[in-house]
C-alpha cells in the first residue's frame, strides 16, 4: 500500500474534522491573499497613478486633496486658478510638458475632465483607442473603459452633464462648496406656505435680531437655489457626444469622461479671458533641478500652490500602510488559529495512529516510510487548504475588482501573482510541517512491542 493511499484513507476516516481543518486553512490563506492583492493594487496605482507629472499646480489648500482629485478622481476640486498661470508655465524653460485640467462636472457620478488630448500621449504613449477617435471639438468626449462598461456606452451616444451634483437621499449637493442647494428646513417651508415672514413673528425688541438672521438665511437659501437652478439649466442645454472609448489603462482614468479644456467656459457662457479659470495644471519638468526651481517659484505666488506629486501620494500610501499593518496583525492571529486547528486535528488521533505505526515498524517498514505517513497527513491537509485558499483569494479579488475601482480608483489585478504569495506559500507549508512534527514524534517514540503487549 503506497503512502498516498494511506494518507487519503486516514483523512477520509475523519471527514468532519478534516473538513473543518481544511476550511480553517482555506479561509486564512484566502484572507491573506486578498490582503496581498489589495496592498499590491494600492502600490501599483500609487506608482503609476500620476505618470511623469512630478508637479501639480492648483489653488491654495490641501496638497493631498489637490493630487488625489487631479490624478485619482477622488474627492472634489479645492478651487480654481487663473488661466494666466497656464500661460506663465508654458513659458518656463524647465517645463517639458504642461497640461491644464478643468473639473467639477460629472455624468452619472463619473467626473467630466477637460484636458488636452496630448496628455494621453505623454502619459501612456502611443496607444490605440478601444473604439472611435480622440476628441477635437468642444462637446466631443472620450470615456474611460470602466465608464463605458458600467454605463454601457458606445461611440455616437450623447448625454448631458451636471455641475458636480451628487444625488443622495433626495437632496442635491454641490461637491465644490459642500452646501445643500435644494433643501429648506421644515419650519421655513411651513412659513413660506403660510405667507409668514421672519420679521413678523414677534414685535418686541428681544426677537428683532433673531428675525433678521432668519431673513438672511432665507435670502442665502434663495440665492443658493437660484444658482443651482442656473447651473442645472446651463448643463441641460449643453450636449456631449462620445467620439471614442479609451482602452483599459490601469489607472483612475478608466473611470472618467474626458473632453476639451474649454468645455466649462462654454457651459457657463464665459467668453472673456480674464474670467476663465482652470482647476489644476499638470507639469512634467525636464529635470530634478527644474522641478525644484518651478516649485519654489510658484510657491511664492499668492494665488496658487505647487505640490510635489510623489510626496503627496507617498503620504497617502503611508496612511494606507498603517491600516494594512493592523489588518496584517489580525491575519497573523488567524494563521495561529489555523495552525492550532491543524495541531488539534492531528493530536486527536494519536492513539489510533500508535497502532498503525507500531504495526508498520513490526513488519519492517523503513524510517522514511513511517515518517512520511506521520508528517504526510498534516501536510496533505495543509496543501489542500492552501490550494483552495489561493483560489478563493483570487476569486474574491476578481469579483470585487470592479467595485474597488469604482469607489477608490485603485486597480486590483486578480490574475496577477504578487510577490508576497510565494512567501505565503512557503510560510503555510512550513507552519503545517511544524504543526505535524509534535503529534508525529509522540506517536513514533512509542515502543511497538510494549504497545501490542498492553
Amino acid at each position: 500500500m503506497n503512502v498516498f493511499h494511506i494518507l487519503w484513507r486516514n483523512v477520509m476516516h475523519r471527514k468532519v474534522l478534516s473538513l473543518l481543518t481544511i476550511l480553517s486553512i482555506t479561509l486564512t490563506t484566502g484572507l491573506l491573499v486578498i490582503l496581498l492583492q489589495a496592498s499590491d493594487g494600492v502600490e501599483q496605482s500609487a506608482e503609476k497613478g500620476y505618470g511623469p507629472f512630478e508637479l501639480t499646480i492648483g489653488a491654495k489648500g490641501s496638497q493631498t486633496q489637490l493630487v488625489l482629485n487631479t490624478y485619482y478622481r477622488v474627492g472634489s476640486p479645492i478651487g480654481n486658478i487663473p488661466l494666466q498661470v497656464l500661460q506663465d508655465l508654458k513659458q518656463e524653460p524647465e517645463a517639458a510638458h504642461v497640461y491644464a485640467m478643468t473639473a467639477g462636472d460629472a455624468y452619472n457620478r463619473y467626473p467630466i475632465v477637460g484636458i488636452e488630448p496630448d496628455y494621453f500621449l505623454t502619459r501612456y504613449g502611443d496607444q490605440r483607442l478601444q473604439a472611435g477617435n480622440m476628441y477635437a471639438r468642444t462637446g466631443e468626449t472620450i470615456v474611460g473603459a470602466h465608464v463605458a462598461k458600467m454605463l454601457d456606452l458606445k461611440v455616437g451616444d450623447t448625454f448631458h452633464g451636471s455641475h458636480g451634483l451628487v444625488h443622495e437621499g433626495g437632496k442635491s449637493f454641490d461637491t465644490n462648496s459642500g452646501t445643500n442647494v435644494n433643501s429648506t428646513t421644515k419650519d421655513q417651508e411651513q412659513e413660506q406656505e403660510q405667507g409668514i415672514h421672519p420679521d413678523e413673528h414677534h414685535e418686541d425688541n428681544t426677537h428683532v435680531e433673531e428675525s433678521s438672521d432668519l431673513s438672511e438665511t432665507h435670502l442665502d437659501q434663495a440665492t443658493a437655489n437660484r444658482n443651482a437652478q442656473e447651473h442645472h439649466d446651463d448643463h441641460e442645454h449643453f450636449e456631449y457626444k462620445i467620439v471614442g472609448i479609451l482602452p483599459s489603462l490601469g489607472t483612475a482614468d478608466d473611470r472618467a469622461v474626458f473632453t476639451t479644456v474649454d468645455y466649462a467656459w462654454h457651459v457657463h457662457g464665459i467668453t472673456h479671458d480674464e474670467d476663465k479659470t482652470i482647476t489644476a495644471i499638470l507639469v512634467q519638468p525636464k529635470s530634478l533641478l527644474g522641478t525644484q526651481f518651478i516649485k519654489n517659484k510658484y510657491d511664492k505666488r499668492v494665488d496658487v500652490q505647487a505640490a510635489y506629486t510623489s510626496k503627496s501620494v507617498a503620504d497617502v500610501v503611508n496612511v494606507v500602510d498603517q491600516g494594512t499593518e493592523l489588518v496584517s496583525f489580525v491575519s497573523m492571529i488567524c494563521v495561529v488559529l489555523a495552525a492550532i486547528s491543524l495541531l488539534l486535528s492531528l493530536t486527536s488521533v494519536v492513539t489510533e495512529r500508535k497502532k498503525d505505526v507500531g504495526l508498520m515498524r513490526l513488519v519492517g517498514k523503513s524510517r522514511r516510510y513511517v515518517w512520511s505517513v506521520l508528517i504526510g497527513e498534516g501536510m496533505l491537509l495543509t496543501c489542500v487548504g492552501l490550494v483552495f485558499g489561493l483560489l478563493l483569494g483570487h476569486l474574491v479579488t476578481y469579483l470585487c475588482a470592479s467595485s474597488i475601482l469604482e469607489w477608490t480608483g485603485v486597480h486590483v489585478n486578480a490574475a496577477r501573482i504578487v510577490s508576497g504569495e510565494g512567501w505565503l506559500l512557503l510560510g503555510t507549508l512550513l507552519i503545517g510541517f511544524i504543526a505535524s512534527i509534535g503529534p508525529a514524534w509522540k506517536v513514533y517514540r512509542v515502543d511497538p512491542l510494549q504497545l501490542f503487549k498492553n
